[in-house]
């Protein structure tokens, strides 16, 4: 298993991540960024309940019911934890998967990474 925790800018890291070795990438967003990687399943949770309702069709997972106290810390890492055991079974696809957004790989960004 590869656990990378890495720093923002969504494709520039994903694309690095996915050339560790990685096999599925759980992507967490407040902003609702639509990424996706043909390469690999990207589960996207969305930090805010709000961003989960307004974009259901591009959030996999939300995980603002933890701020609205509809879940524990506790209750969302399982429900990933259950998702990824999904995703890599071909029990489920991700949305980004379904609806066919993939990002194009980036090797290095030149801009500011935050």
């Amino acid at each position: 298993m590869i656990f990378a925790a890495t720093p923002a800018s969504d494709f520039v890291c994903g694309t690095q991540q996915l050339a560790s070795g990685i096999t599925v990438q759980v992507f967490t967003t407040g902003r609702g960024t639509p990424y996706g990687l043909a390469a690999l399943p990207v589960i996207k949770v969305a930090t805010r309940t709000d961003l989960a309702q307004r974009w259901h069709d591009l959030m996999d997972i939300d995980a603002g019911r933890i701020a609205t106290g509809e879940a524990t810390i506790e209750d969302i890492g399982w429900e990933i934890f259950h998702y990824i055991l999904d995703i890599a079974s071909g029990r489920k696809q991700t949305w980004s998967d379904k609806w066919g957004l993939h990002n194009a790989l980036s090797v290095f960004n030149p801009a500011p990474v935050t």
